[in-house]
């Protein structure tokens, strides 16, 4: 009870605190990265699906920062490697989610 009551704080003080954009504050465009932290608190209150809809990197990004944890410990194999690809991965996300912002929902404001 009291960790759930704990996580719920956290998510309430999540939204309540969230950084706002310099380059949709001051240009007034979305940058790359807009997206991420409604993303991530979506995701924490476990709605994948507007969690993917908002910021599709948000998983991966996630994913890479647990395995990099995980490899700096474990010292995997082919992690670095892994690491790379997950990072390039991540980047051509990021791009095309961008250009599709740009192109079909108008972001400039």
């Amino acid at each position: 009870m009291f960790i759930t009551l704990t996580f719920l704080n956290i998510i309430r003080w999540m939204e309540e605190h969230m950084l706002s954009c310099p380059s949709k504050k001051y240009l007034h465009i979305e940058c790359p990265g807009c997206g991420f932290q409604r993303s991530f608190i979506a995701l924490m209150q476990g709605d994948l699906i507007t969690s993917l809809a908002l910021y599709p990197a948000t998983l991966p990004i996630l994913i890479m920062i647990v395995f990099t944890g995980l490899h700096l410990k474990y010292k995997f194999l082919y992690g670095a490697a892994f690491i790379k690809y997950l990072q390039i991965s991540i980047a051509i996300i990021i791009l095309v989610f961008y250009i599709y912002k740009v192109i079909h929902l108008k972001i400039i404001t």
